[in-house]
């Protein structure tokens, strides 16, 4: 007997994108669209079309291109509810996505509104959403401090109004997995139509337990899972798609569903969004992390070595890592890079191999390898439809722990290479002052990062600022092998994205 499909939501674009410090232009959410389809999810909750022209846009652009369904977010208001359906015109598969606070604490000091009141805004606004689509999700706010009488009443309406998905969501991640459980237990035994539609969880981890708690409703009869890639999030983050996903895959003794996610991109669809996103992955992070399946204990060693399966429930295999990587260096021809490309899953036109080519081999000469790793890492933090108002010509730097560092830099802007020195403590400090001085104002610096991306004495550094404009913060990120050139790389990236924001 075939189990039923849970329905996977991905919200990584919409509510992982409310990640404080995050900003995704046009060009990375259609890339983070691409990975989401290609590995697998049934919807993509593209944002929140009223929010922001921006943001419509976006919308607007996921709906026109992908496969499987998207998702627009709307306030229980016309206008939302319009401009919602406007962006997802396009779509192969659209559904309008409405929410209202059904929680006394919300009703009261949020919506300064009766539950009666409540009741009628959800309903009629359902009603005008289902006249321009098929399909409609009601998402309950606060659902899991709301009173369960109420929450029956108003779920039991909205699908009598049309619509075709009720959310449950634990929007402050206040409930505990026993009583979530029993909260989708008791809509599905008291809601008499709860059968009409899909009934779905959105679960946020503040203390922890998002997983859980999402587990918890699938076992009490939920059928759709709200979630995001790498738990990212408002506050401490959403509920992970990958430990869900995992978490049903490998214990199918406990689920009574079974996920039409591909697995084995899971790891390429983490290490994409960190990517574009600016948000480290966890070192001990389930099914993602770094460490997932590393082991260094003796007594785990050993274990391993008679059987994996003694300390590892699932093959790092099964999530897309792998253990040996293609050894690339300064020799390497086209061929032998673009279908290295084509293996890990990228799709580019000959023109932007050949730019990708040129920038292998300038690595190349370099490093004395280049990985898997180092090649994702160009790619990712090369690829960018940001105008490069400043670009990095050269630079020269005199430093040492007794004297002030000197920094020269020479940057491209327009058809002119403008050259300027500057002091400052220490040769990032210096070498950021010269580009102030080139710019003609100060960038502060609200945020530096410095990563490692690969292994070894010539290991790839990816440095990731974020400067302040105005009142916004714009991220920009920087890719070589020389420390200080990535930190220049990723401060005038940033600018960039500021001055082009503000054009």
């Amino acid at each position: 007997m075939n189990k039923p499909q849970l329905i996977v939501f991905d919200t990584t674009l919409r509510d992982g994108e409310q990640t404080p410090g995050v900003n995704l232009n046009l060009s990375e959410k259609l890339e983070i669209a691409r990975q989401l389809e290609k590995l697998g999810v049934d919807v993509i909750e593209a944002g929140f079309p009223a929010s922001s022209p921006g943001d419509f846009e976006s919308v607007k652009a996921i709906a026109q291109r992908a496969k499987c369904g998207v998702a627009a977010l709307c306030r229980c208001v016309d206008g939302d509810i319009e401009r919602g359906w406007e962006a997802l015109r396009g779509s192969v598969k659209p559904r309008l996505h409405l929410f209202l606070a059904t929680s006394p604490i919300h009703m009261e000091y949020k919506l300064k509104k009766t539950p009666d009141e409540v009741f009628d805004i959800a309903v009629r606004a359902v009603t005008k959403a289902k006249s321009l689509c098929a399909d409609v999700e009601f998402s309950c706010e606060d659902a899991s401090r709301s009173d369960p009488a109420f929450l029956h009443r108003i779920v039991e309406a909205v699908i009598d109004a049309g619509a075709t998905t009720v959310n449950i969501p634990d929007t402050v991640g206040y409930a505990m997995p026993g009583e979530f459980g029993a909260l989708i237990r008791g809509i599905r035994e008291k809601v008499p139509n709860i059968d009409k539609a899909i009934l779905s969880v959105h679960c946020h981890d503040d203390l922890g337990v998002a997983v859980a708690n999402t587990l918890s409703a699938v076992q009490n009869g939920a059928r759709q899972v709200e979630c995001t890639i790498n738990g990212m999030g408002e506050r401490a983050g959403n509920c992970s798609l990958e430990e869900v996903v995992m978490s049903i895959v490998t214990r199918p003794d406990v689920y009574d569903c079974r996920s039409a996610i591909d697995t084995t991109r899971i790891t390429r669809a983490s290490r994409k969004v960190s990517q574009l996103t600016s948000v480290p992955i966890a070192v001990c992070k389930a099914i993602v992390g770094p460490n997932a399946f590393a082991h260094e204990s003796g007594i785990h060693q050993h274990g391993m070595l008679a059987n994996p399966m003694t300390y590892e429930i699932m093959t790092p295999q099964s999530v897309g890592k792998t253990e040996s990587a293609m050894v690339l260096g300064k020799h390497s021809g086209r061929h032998a890079f673009s279908e290295r490309l084509r293996t890990l899953g990228y799709e580019l036109s000959p023109a932007e191999i050949d730019d990708a080519f040129a920038r292998f081999k300038e690595l190349a000469d370099r490093k004395k390898t280049i990985t898997d790793d180092d090649i994702e890492a160009l790619l990712t933090t090369e690829q960018s439809d940001v105008p490069e108002v400043y670009s990095l010509d050269s630079f020269q730097i005199q430093t040492g722990n007794k004297i002030k560092s000197l920094a020269s830099v020479s940057l491209h802007h327009q058809e002119s290479l403008l050259t300027e020195a500057a002091m400052g403590d220490g040769p990032i400090d210096a070498a950021y002052h010269v580009v102030e001085r080139v710019t003609g104002r100060a960038w502060p610096l609200a945020s530096y990062d410095i990563k490692a991306v690969t292994e070894g004495e010539d290991a790839l550094g990816e440095v990731t600022v974020r400067v302040r404009a105005g009142k916004r913060l714009y991220t920009g990120r920087g890719l070589a092998s020389d420390i200080i050139e990535a930190s220049i790389r990723a401060y005038l990236n940033a600018i960039n994205r500021a001055l082009s924001d503000n054009a």
